[in-house]
């Protein structure tokens, strides 16, 4: 710009002289006058050139902007390559402008990217500007809405089962989860922006025997059914009771953490339990295939992946009481004492099943048990939870489908390879962060 002025500044100093010389001829009036407004002229066609390319390049590096803003994890010579190829895929202006590599700055979270720009004059060139430079400059800043993820993971018998090339759906599953929780871990710019929460889930989910003291717990059906008659014939304590004879009640330091179902509705709700209502409470059960426990809400990477490996598969299927556990580690009250939920925060549940519900505290009855999930479904979602559902290696779920927050949330798939797959694209949906350009 600065030759540009500088070259009309001349154009009029050589304009003034001659109308100041009493002497000249129409040849070098005419010559002298082409100068400047050869000059004037072609700054306006130059000037047109450059605003189009720098607009052209303006909204490539929006595109790259957008790009680098919402992913994760990457160094700044990682982000610089990605801004540069969603640049030049959406610059399409070389023959206005050339631009120079974009660069990319990183600081915090806010990311600064800019490119400078050359435009080739034309017309200006009589006047000896051959060219013009620009730059172009965006900032984005990194916002990333708070992530707080329930896991439930179906630990039945079937997740035992292989496909066809030999990979079994329980496999397949650890590898999926292991690195699912490293895309969140990495999506998290400060601790605490993202948390995740694993419940393994069969016909019951096991909450750990530490809860044993827990004012939650109601041991009525677990008294009942543990114990010991004073005449050992008698098994259970209403046969014990019935023949005249005392039933005495295991300890309950031999409960191995399982609970069931709440009494319905509840089962299908996270009220707060409280002792004041029996049926708000978690009934203790004895399950020989109590799968492994739980782990709340939180943010330790290593206890987390350490719960995926623990994970066993065994017993039968029960959604329901898998996603009431999910939707209570979300929740503030007892019994998993989520934190107060920060604004800004997304919360999500991610059910991975392998089959259609089969058993639960009450019936053995599908259609039964799937009006229960169905129900726990729609009260998550009424509460803004989002839900995806992944069904693995058997067919299509009218219930998953429906249980899903959107048809784009659920999955059903074919192999047990594609766990790795899908929960590698949710994780990615996860990780976008929200923009401020």
């Amino acid at each position: 710009m600065r030759d540009f002025r500088s070259s009309l500044n001349k154009a009029g100093v050589w304009l003034r002289k001659f109308m100041r010389a009493d002497e000249g001829n129409t040849a070098i009036v005419f010559a002298l006058a082409s100068v400047a407004l050869m000059s004037a002229g072609g700054a306006g066609v130059d000037m047109a050139r450059v605003v189009a390319a720098k607009n052209r390049m303006a909204t490539a590096l929006d595109a790259a902007a957008l790009a680098v803003g919402g992913t994760s994890g990457l160094s700044s010579d990682a982000l610089t390559t990605m801004a540069q190829q969603y640049f030049d895929a959406n610059y399409r202006g070389s023959n206005l402008g050339t631009p120079d590599p974009v660069h990319v700055d990183v600081e915090g979270q806010r990311i600064t990217l800019s490119v400078n720009g050359v435009v080739s004059t034309t017309l200006l060139q009589a006047a000896g500007v051959d060219s013009m430079n620009f730059t172009v400059t965006n900032q984005v800043l990194r916002g990333m809405s708070k992530l707080r993820v329930a896991l439930v993971l179906d630990n039945t018998g079937s997740m035992a089962d292989v496909d066809a090339t030999g990979t079994s759906k329980m496999a397949a599953l650890k590898t999926a989860t292991h690195q699912l929780l490293t895309q969140l871990q990495g999506a998290a710019v400060n601790p605490g922006d993202v948390e995740v929460s694993i419940i393994p889930f069969a016909r019951e989910v096991n909450v750990g025997t530490a809860s044993k003291t827990a004012t939650w717990l109601d041991w009525s059906d677990w008294d009942a059914a543990n114990g010991t008659c004073s005449r050992r014939t008698y098994t259970s304590k209403s046969s014990c009771v019935s023949h005249g004879k005392t039933w005495t009640p295991a300890s309950h330091d031999t409960w191995n953490g399982c609970v069931m179902d709440r009494d319905q509705d509840y089962d299908t709700m996270n009220t707060t339990p409280t002792a004041a209502n029996v049926h708000t409470l978690f009934p203790a059960e004895q399950s020989p295939y109590c799968p492994a426990t739980l782990v709340g809400l939180g943010n330790d990477w290593t206890a987390l992946n350490n719960k995926v490996d623990a994970m066993s598969p065994n017993g039968n299927t029960n959604q329901t009481v898998g996603l009431a556990w999910g939707w209570q580690s979300l929740t503030e009250d007892v019994p998993l004492s989520a934190a107060a939920l920060p604004p800004d925060t997304v919360q999500v549940i991610i059910l991975l099943t392998d089959g259609m519900n089969t058993q639960n505290r009450w019936s053995t009855t599908q259609s039964s048990i799937d009006a229960r999930t169905q129900l726990a479904c729609d009260n998550i979602k009424a509460a803004h939870v989002q839900v995806y559902t992944v069904l693995v290696m058997a067919g299509d779920s009218d219930i998953l489908r429906s249980c899903a927050t959107d048809t784009n949330k659920y999955y059903a798939l074919t192999t047990a390879g594609q766990i790795v797959t899908t929960f590698n694209a949710i994780g990615t949906e996860l990780a976008n962060l929200h923009l401020t350009l």
